[in-house]
């Protein structure tokens, strides 16, 4: 089966990076946006907005963030529920956008709302975010109908080269020609990694940058649908592009295996792979107990949260 976006849509932005690109989506394609953060700046935008605020303090953990946000759900679910489909777009790197990823994915589960979600992953130095993403990760999978995962860190690894701005402008921008193609597509109700290249002239060469950065995260042999996109794909002769698709059919070996290509206009070329997968992911070992099958663990319905209370005593983690 495939996800099929249904109208009304509405982009949900969480986070200072989910914020942005749900605001570009939104001029892109005309969808509806709403977005939430605990920053104000994040928020400077005309679009309705929900403010989590965890003021007095100045810094707030991810988990206070969450405790916060379920005061403000009856404010999400009334946003939410005026739409069909729900778009999730959530930094998972950042507080605001782990903090809020499973909180407002489960608010549209509960509704009954089809749910997409484009989760983005730190990168592997930055350690302290490694285990609340994992588990974020895993709650927002559970709570979505389909999700796509964009990895900088396996864009990083790839190309060490670059900056992690540059590494963000380029997944940015992959994420958001995915996304403008889905009126005229469909995704299938699994997992799916994005992976892409820099802008290069040589396509062939974006297509072997592109599976490099897929192979970061996942085996070849759990991979079950690929979507190519060819962006500039308009000025690359068709001979090029049927050896591109021969190329990735052999390397995906598998029979079952699906392989299809768009090709799109564009000033520069590159390749970006949508690429469905069963089975386990680097992201699984984010979470240390994350192997345990769900049967074998008591796990609270709720995710973990620190909820403000206004008491006379020092907030404890």
């Amino acid at each position: 089966m495939e996800f099929q976006i249904k109208e009304s849509v509405l982009v949900v932005g969480l986070g200072g990076a989910g914020c942005k690109l749900a605001i570009n989506i939104k001029e892109k394609l005309g969808y509806d946006c709403l977005l939430v953060s605990h920053d104000a700046r994040d928020l400077n935008h005309d679009a309705s907005k929900i403010l989590i605020n965890t003021s007095p303090v100045l810094n707030p953990s991810a988990y206070l963030i969450r405790g916060v946000s379920f005061g403000a759900r009856g404010s999400i679910e009334d946003k939410i529920n005026r739409y069909s489909t729900v778009m999730i777009i959530a930094n998972l790197a950042g507080k605001s956008g782990a903090a809020l990823a499973p909180v407002v994915s489960q608010i549209g589960k509960e509704l009954g709302k089809s749910i997409l979600s484009f989760a983005i992953m730190p990168f592997k130095f930055e350690k302290d975010r490694i285990f609340f993403s994992g588990v974020s990760l895993k709650r927002l999978k559970a709570n979505s109908d389909c999700t796509v995962i964009i990895d900088n860190d396996a864009l990083l690894e790839s190309n060490p080269d670059l900056t992690p701005d540059a590494c963000n402008v380029i997944t940015n921008s992959a994420l958001s020609h995915v996304i403008s193609t889905l009126k005229n597509s469909s995704l299938p109700l699994q997992t799916s990694i994005l992976s892409t290249s820099k802008d290069i002239s040589d396509v062939e060469t974006s297509l072997r940058d592109s599976i490099k950065m897929l192979y970061e995260d996942v085996s070849a042999n759990s991979i079950k649908n690929t979507l190519m996109y060819v962006v500039g794909g308009n000025k690359v002769p068709i001979g090029v592009l049927n050896s591109m698709v021969n190329t990735i059919s052999g390397i995906f070996g598998n029979d079952s295996t699906r392989v299809s290509m768009s090709v799109t206009a564009g000033e520069n070329s590159k390749v970006v792979l949508l690429t469905s997968i069963e089975g386990e992911t680097r992201f699984d070992r984010y979470d240390p107990l994350g192997f345990i099958p769900k049967d074998n663990v008591l796990d609270w319905d709720e995710p973990d949260a620190s909820i403000k209370i206004d008491l006379n005593l020092d907030q404890i983690e």
